[in-house]
């Protein structure tokens, strides 16, 4: 017996509400799948930048736990102090006028003396190639008493970062005059100077009064230690033997 048409129509409409009906549910698991993949991208994205500032701080961490001396190679990939009459003090040229130095690199000499030039600022202690001030500014940080680590550019990623770890012991808010140490790089492919003495990469210098407390100017010395890697322990030792009150200007920042 034949269908009426009322019954095939109402059959037809079945058809297509059920057609719809799998069409908006495919387009609603489709649509879930593409927020999945959105978010699972977020994510990742959200994860990728917090990974490097969260190793970081978990790094931070561990360092912290180590002593200066602890950190990078003995002390024994480090020669002998030596010194050198110094000259320069109060020395101070027109900021941009270059200043050669006989000796790479620097413990004193002639240098700059310019507000927010030079020295250097006392809150940053770790420079890289690409921020580093120029040498007549640091060399101005050497009569106010730092040290300075000079560091050339044949070092590893590694022991350049054994130096930040170095440079974050000296990071206090508190002003506090014994953490006058900046670590720089040496450049002198772009015309710092000469290379460090063959097979030296590392190197401390100061700028010593003669002893606390010394004025007279005929007794200054430029102290330096070269060393063929980082080592915090001869650092140390480097800054106990010349600390910051045994400059031409130890009470200025």
């Amino acid at each position: 017996m034949a269908k009426s048409s009322k019954s095939v129509k109402s059959d037809r409409r079945a058809v297509i509400d059920q057609l719809r009906k799998e069409q908006k549910g495919a387009e609603r698991t489709r649509g879930f799948a593409i927020v999945g993949v959105c978010v699972l991208v977020a994510l990742l994205i959200i994860g990728a930048a917090a990974y490097k500032p969260i190793m970081d701080w978990w790094d931070s961490r561990e360092v912290e736990k180590l002593a200066l001396s602890d950190i990078g190679s003995p002390a024994s990939v480090c020669q002998d102090i030596t010194t050198k009459k110094a000259d320069g003090n109060q020395n101070h040229v027109p900021t941009g006028t270059p200043v050669e130095y006989t000796i790479a690199p620097p413990a004193f000499g002639a240098h700059w003396n310019e507000a927010g030039v030079a020295p250097a600022p006392f809150d940053r202690k770790f420079y890289s190639e690409e921020d580093r001030p120029e040498i007549e500014s640091l060399v101005h940080n050497l009569e106010h008493g730092y040290t300075i680590l000079w560091y050339d550019e044949t070092l590893s990623d590694e022991q350049v970062s054994e130096i930040r770890d170095m440079a974050e012991k000296f990071d206090d808010s508190d002003d506090n005059f014994r953490d006058k140490f900046i670590a720089a790089p040496w450049t002198a492919a772009d015309e710092d100077g000469a290379s460090f003495p063959e097979g030296q990469h590392v190197a401390f210098t100061h700028w010593s009064a003669g002893g606390e407390g010394e004025t007279d100017v005929s007794k200054q010395l430029g102290a330096f230690q070269y060393c063929t890697a980082p080592s915090g322990e001869a650092l140390q030792e480097f800054m106990k033997q010349y600390p910051y009150f045994d400059s031409p200007e130890p009470g200025a920042m």
